[in-house]
């Protein structure tokens, strides 16, 4: 028989030398003082509590610094509205309706082959409130807020299409994969609401589809999954799965959830970077939660009926767009901290893409959103939460000055200028900041990027956009990548 004696292994001596005690604990000495002074750096993260995954990550978190804003309200006109027909006033562009523009580039927009001469705006322009603000006809009702409005006129994106162009103003990127704004505040700042998601979303009730781009638009990208954007149903329950069986009552449900829970937290102790499965873990417990608080959030028939007036629900043009955005504010009201609403489904006359009668097209866009988007910021200021409600409204690129050619004439898509505007949540209303050229082509004086528009809007919410970072793939990402300035002109 073989020995097996070198299989043999001979446990190391319980005592040591006094040289090899202090080396042990002089090394031991030596990083405690080197994790001080890391610490006092801050360069060393606070030690996480054992199943900080499983924690849920959605609790209130502390801003950088003070806060203007508490929450979102994002107004998305889908598709593209025309900054020279609604907020951006060029009259030299009516003085050259009709003729050639000079040395510009077809490849401007999306259909090199239909490019026609200048086009005066089919819609008359007038000045209103004390900051005389030069606004078109098609927002009757808008109007009247201008003075607590702050209009960014020189945006500009990267690309003139839908889809890249719509991931750019969502995600800070022009290509997808990458976590949307609403999913970046969330994983910020958490959310003041433990029974409703942080970030919702509502998309066209009129069957005309969604974004183009879909669910992308308000994914979480690399961020754990419980960062991603709610959206509503068009039909039936606005959130599914939300009742219970009706053989199942609240004790058992509760034993069923408790059960899954501990048997997930089971599994974290061996894999505590699934973040994944705490996501999951947090997102049944929601779920149960929201059995109660979402049905009653966002149903807007509990509203007075004079309240649902001044939304506009009593109004078939608009009805649909009503209810979203009184949903809205009911949402804010319960701390819910990001809203996305899309205007428009996806593509062309089922938006504000208007490449065929933009007069038409852009008419009735205006009718549908234009007294319920003048009834919310009505409501938010008589109820106090303007101040705290960052409202932002505009759309992923503007349209060219020039016209496309068609029996009713209309305007490609033109990355080079739109206009944004801003209402509550710390911005000066009535302000105007950057211009465009003459004729509303390109922005030329203070130009705003994207980079710098999510940046602003972080700031507004107390969050420096560079420091609010996560690590994917090696490298610190962040929404506003490597770039990015406050646009103070606006600031109140």
């Amino acid at each position: 028989m073989k020995s097996v004696d070198h299989l043999i292994v001979t446990p190391p001596s319980a005592v040591c030398s006094r040289r090899q005690f202090l080396q042990r604990t002089g090394s031991g000495c030596g990083l405690l003082a080197l994790a001080a002074l890391l610490n006092d750096q801050g360069w060393l993260a606070r030690a996480a509590p054992a199943g900080s995954l499983s924690a849920n990550p959605l609790l209130p978190k502390s801003p950088h610094f003070p806060a203007r804003a508490k929450s979102v309200i994002w107004l998305f006109m889908n598709g593209g509205q025309s900054q020279v027909d609604t907020w951006d006033y060029k009259p030299e562009l009516t003085r050259r309706d009709g003729k050639e523009l000079e040395g510009f580039d077809k490849k401007t927009g999306f259909f090199t082959d239909q490019v026609g001469p200048l086009l005066k705006s089919p819609f008359k322009f007038a000045q209103y409130g004390q900051s005389g603000t030069w606004a078109s006809e098609i927002f009757p009702n808008t109007v009247r807020h201008v003075d607590d409005l702050a209009f960014i006129h020189s945006c500009f994106t990267e690309t003139n299409n839908h889809s890249p162009a719509l991931f750019q103003i969502n995600t800070g990127f022009s290509r997808m994969g990458f976590p949307c704004v609403g999913s970046w505040v969330t994983y910020g700042l958490g959310s003041e609401s433990q029974n409703l998601p942080a970030f919702l979303v509502m998309y066209d009730t009129l069957g005309r589809g969604v974004p183009k781009g879909h669910a992308q638009n308000w994914g979480a990208g690399f961020l754990p999954g419980v960062f991603q954007g709610t959206a509503l149903n068009i039909q039936g329950a606005p959130i599914n799965n939300l009742v219970r069986d009706e053989w199942m009552t609240d004790s058992q449900q509760r034993a069923q959830l408790d059960l899954l829970k501990k048997l997930n937290r089971h599994y974290l102790e061996a894999a505590q970077d699934d973040s994944e499965l705490s996501a999951r873990i947090e997102s049944f417990e929601l779920a149960y939660r929201m059995q109660m608080a979402a049905p009653e959030a966002l149903d807007v028939g509990r509203e007075p009926e004079h309240v649902q007036r001044l939304y506009g629900i009593d109004r078939k043009e608009c009805a649909h767009f009503a209810k979203q955005c009184l949903m809205a504010r009911r949402l804010v009201e319960r701390g819910v901290r990001f809203l996305q609403i899309y205007s428009g489904g996806m593509e062309n006359e089922r938006s504000w893409d208007g490449h065929v009668d933009i007069e038409g097209n852009h008419r009735q866009f205006g009718g549908e959103t234009d007294w319920p988007i003048a009834g919310l910021l009505t409501d938010l200021k008589q109820r106090g939460l303007l101040e705290s409600t960052l409202v932002i409204c505009c759309g992923e690129f503007g349209r060219l000055p020039v016209s496309q050619k068609s029996k009713k004439p209309g305007r490609d898509h033109n990355p080079h200028a739109f206009t944004t505007w801003m209402a509550g949540g710390g911005v000066k209303g009535g302000a105007h900041y950057g211009e465009t050229d003459e004729i509303g082509h390109k922005a030329v004086v203070d130009k705003v990027s994207i980079n710098d528009l999510h940046a602003t809007v972080l700031h507004l919410l107390g969050i420096d956009h560079e420091k609010l970072t996560y690590r994917f793939n090696g490298r610190d990402f962040r929404l506003t990548d490597v770039a990015g300035n406050v646009v103070k002109g606006i600031l109140a």
